[in-house]
């Protein structure tokens, strides 16, 4: 049981660091882009989409390589821990971004979880 927590805590804080990284440079490097609006732009926009489907594979690649049996269900708890943030997220965020967006933003996060997790599968010679 608390190597299963451990897991999800391994993924979930890779992913965590990474959209913080990521933010990081995105303001450092480009920070027109990454300045606060009241509705982001389209770049942005795909940026962050981009940084959190990177960032939930690393999360989900960390939680598959760090449990160590049944790997693939440790990896969609992950995924539905993201999900129901993401969703949260989108419902404070009503009205502020475009549907298109919170509905992408919801979904992408999980799908970089699932490739990951995926991904160690892969490497380890599951899948």
């Amino acid at each position: 049981m608390l190597h299963a927590f451990l897991a999800l805590a391994a993924g979930f804080g890779a992913a965590m660091l990474l959209v913080l990284a990521l933010r990081g440079l995105l303001q450092s490097l480009a920070p027109s882009l990454a300045a606060v609006e009241a509705r982001p732009g389209f770049s942005y926009t795909l940026v962050n989409l981009g940084a959190s489907f990177l960032a939930g594979a690393a999360g989900g690649y960390v939680t598959a390589w760090v449990a160590a049996a049944n790997p693939l269900i440790h990896v969609l708890a992950l995924g539905l821990i993201l999900l129901a943030l993401a969703a949260l997220s989108a419902l404070q965020a009503h009205g502020k971004q475009p549907v298109w967006y919170q509905l992408a933003q919801v979904a992408i996060a999980p799908l970089g979880v699932l490739a990951g997790g995926l991904a160690r599968l892969r490497v380890l010679g599951i899948l």
